[in-house]
């Protein structure tokens, strides 16, 4: 009953986030500041060196309790502060929330991922976990590939073997490439439907 609940929670936190991120993106839109790349540059100018570091706990806590899709917060890091910079926020964000969820799975263990993800999630990479090595090595193509949960695939790596040293080293090393394409995906992408609408 006590999982349920707080599976409930979790679930509830996460819709809420969703809300809130969807509400801050309508107002955006009214606002001009998302379709407008000298309106953006101006209010993000005046948030100074906080709205950077909001931006920076913002992707690390959204790896560790996941509202969002990763991608979207990568996007979110290259129109607010260019290429440049916002590939240096969105991977020092990521990385960071991506070691805060694989400590928190080392401490809390197996009986946490169905308080955060699916049993069909689960179920699938699981199994990745039955041979040590193999999982290793599929962790590392998963998180330099933008193909598989990784927010899942972190909290998974916890509850293995797998050294603090190991899983930092795939992540420092792994996170850059598919964070550079999925910045450089979406941003063409959401170029693209500006346009439309223009």
């Amino acid at each position: 009953m006590t999982k349920c609940v707080e599976r409930t929670a979790l679930q509830a936190v996460s819709v809420a986030g969703m809300v809130i991120c969807l509400l801050v993106a309508l107002w955006g839109w009214q606002s001009g500041i998302l379709t407008s790349q000298e309106r953006l540059a101006a209010f993000v100018a005046s948030c100074g060196g906080a709205g950077a570091l909001l931006f920076v706990v913002f992707q690390a806590v959204q790896v560790v309790i996941p509202i969002l899709p990763g991608g979207l917060g990568c996007l979110a890091g290259v129109l607010l502060f260019g290429p440049w910079w916002g590939f240096v926020y969105n991977y020092v964000g990521i990385c960071a929330g991506s070691l805060m969820a694989f400590g928190i799975s080392r401490n809390c263990g197996k009986p946490l991922l169905p308080l955060l993800f699916s049993q069909k999630t689960i179920d699938k990479y699981s199994r990745w976990t039955e041979q040590e090595n193999r999982f290793a090595r599929l962790f590392a193509l998963a998180i330099f590939f933008p193909v598989a949960p990784d927010d899942f695939l972190c909290y998974l790596a916890g509850t293995t073997n797998m050294t603090w040293r190991r899983y930092t080293a795939i992540i420092l090393l792994g996170k850059p490439a598919s964070i550079a394409l999925y910045s450089l995906g979406l941003t063409v992408v959401w170029q693209h439907v500006t346009a439309l609408f223009a």
